[in-house]
């Protein structure tokens, strides 16, 4: 698919695939609201919009994201409304039938006290704070209100964040869990460059320049 990606936006590839290869094998209700965050170029958004989702909302912090998925929704025409905020603050009072993230996880030498919100550049699109979390750990406590009855949350993260400890926190927040799609890829650039930072924190093993990517899927029932 043609994007049009503005310097400093999010490139699709394997996470986004394959969040997307869950979104379509969710069987997406037609008429369906779709809550995307961490929109990027759209492209999540569109997919949704192709299966049959009525009413598609697209989110994303930075300025260039908005403005590329803006684009790329006029040139498909494609029905949705995107916004500027930060995850859920743009929605507020909303329900969703779905909604997908793709979230920065990256595991990253970030200082303490350096908030998601703050980073700048490269840092948010990829970075994750130390653990992978800081984002993550924010939509798990956040989406589950915004979830209709029957409603499903997709996520997309490296199994390097721990996907336990995400299904646990979608469970305390009353969501039946499960693990829609994974794959193993190898590292890209951006985990190569800080590979050696990764195997001193015990991240990955000696040598290891693959992870596996997980879809984790949160049910409301």
């Amino acid at each position: 698919m043609l994007l049009i990606r503005p310097p400093g936006v999010y490139a699709p590839q394997s996470d986004t695939w394959l969040l997307r290869h869950a979104l379509r094998a969710s069987a997406l209700a037609p008429g369906a609201r779709v809550l995307d965050l961490c929109t990027g170029t759209g492209v999540l958004a569109l997919a949704a919009s192709r299966l049959g989702a009525a009413d598609v909302v697209a989110v994303d912090r930075g300025r260039r994201a908005v403005t590329a998925a803006r684009c790329n929704a006029g040139l498909r025409r494609a029905p949705m409304t995107v916004r500027r905020g930060d995850l859920t603050d743009a929605v507020p009072g909303s329900w969703f039938d779905v909604v997908l993230a793709n979230p920065p996880y990256l595991p990253s030498p970030t200082a303490p006290g350096h908030r998601p919100e703050t980073w700048t550049g490269g840092g948010r699109r990829w970075n994750g704070g130390p653990d992978g979390r800081a984002v993550i750990d924010r939509l798990c406590a956040r989406v589950p209100p915004l979830l209709a009855d029957g409603g499903a949350f997709l996520m997309v993260h490296s199994g390097l964040c721990d996907t336990e400890v995400t299904r646990e926190r979608l469970r305390d927040q009353g969501l039946r869990t499960s693990v829609a799609a994974r794959c193993t890829v190898p590292f890209g650039p951006e985990l190569r460059s800080r590979a050696r930072w990764l195997e001193a924190e015990g991240l990955i093993a000696p040598a290891q320049r693959e992870e596996e990517l997980v879809v984790i899927r949160g049910d409301r029932v």
